[in-house]
């Protein structure tokens, strides 16, 4: 899979002294779906907005599908379909001209055959006629990713693709989603909703004060960096945590009657049986078991505390 986005060493400084992005580095490969999560303020509106060519970087080069966003920039411009957070439409225009308008800034002759399978595609086809302020929020957010698709972008942008809309449609967002990557389609979000990229993503990018600071596949980061907890119901309670079992890490919960056991993901396979056998041999019987495993919030949550804790 070759890369269609490339980032190399941009950093984005503000004349008020602000450094928003510090040496960002990335590669993302054509067809993929990649999350980029960060806490508010992190940098990931700046680094987007870079490299939809909104903003201009400080130092750094940016290239989409081989073309330079600055010195190249209306053919690389030309690869990209945004969909930003804020509902950018004229409330007074309807479903197809307003997709038929964006069609035509980017110079395309007009296609009402592929207007029509876009707007097919996000069920907006019988709602085409329809005026933008008539269509409830959910429908809105549609006409927005159709808009974005009508030049036939090989990269797509989706910034919080799912922000105050329901259950139900972002489940809808969510198949779209899937079905652009089948496409072709490659597809960059960002989103608060960190379940959204454990569901969706194949890569995961944390940005954190400006700095990327791991890019990883979805299934190996938590692998690597995800736990597993183990809660054991005993048959009978205990007074206290036998000292044949600390290798383990063990912590007596529920009055005695659970014990607690957490283990790194990658370990859990290579270290249970070896417990359940000192646990055989110690004649402590369990009624039941539980097994969790780490999400992938929590994962975030302790890559963005960490170096937080490294700074004070």
């Amino acid at each position: 899979m070759g890369s269609i986005l490339e980032v190399s060493g941009v950093t984005k400084t503000y004349p008020s002294g602000l450094q928003a992005l510090k040496g960002i580095d990335l590669e993302i490969g054509a067809g993929e779906i990649f999350a980029l999560l960060g806490p508010n303020g992190a940098g990931k509106t700046t680094l987007i907005s870079i490299i939809c060519g909104i903003v201009t970087a400080s130092t750094g080069t940016v290239r989409v599908a081989g073309h330079d966003i600055v010195r190249d920039y209306r053919a690389a411009r030309a690869c990209i379909g945004l969909v930003p957070q804020e509902l950018h439409v004229h409330p007074f225009e309807s479903v197809w001209a307003t997709t038929v308008f964006t069609r035509g800034l980017f110079g395309l002759a007009p296609d009402p055959a592929r207007i029509e399978r876009v707007l097919r595609e996000f069920t907006l086809w019988d709602k085409r006629d329809d005026r933008i302020m008539s269509l409830s929020g959910g429908m809105k957010r549609r006409v927005m990713i159709a808009k974005a698709l009508a030049h036939e972008p090989r990269v797509l942008f989706l910034d919080e693709p799912t922000a105050g809309v329901d259950v139900e449609l972002r489940r809808d967002m969510w198949e779209i989603v899937r079905r652009l990557r089948e496409g072709g389609t490659t597809v960059i979000l960002t989103t608060h909703y960190i379940h959204e990229a454990e569901e969706m993503a194949d890569r995961v990018g944390v940005i954190h004060q400006g700095e990327l600071i791991l890019v990883e596949d979805k299934a190996a980061l938590m692998k690597k960096l995800g736990r597993k907890e183990l809660t054991l119901q005993l048959r009978a309670p205990l007074p206290a945590l036998p000292p044949e079992l600390s290798p383990w890490s063990g912590v007596l919960s529920a009055g005695g009657r659970e014990i607690v056991f957490g283990f790194e993901a990658g370990q859990a396979q290579a270290v249970i049986p070896g417990l359940f056998a000192r646990l055989r041999d110690l004649g402590i019987e369990f009624a039941d078991l539980q097994t969790r495993e780490s999400s992938l919030e929590e994962i975030f949550v302790g890559l963005v505390r960490e170096p937080a804790a490294q700074e004070g």
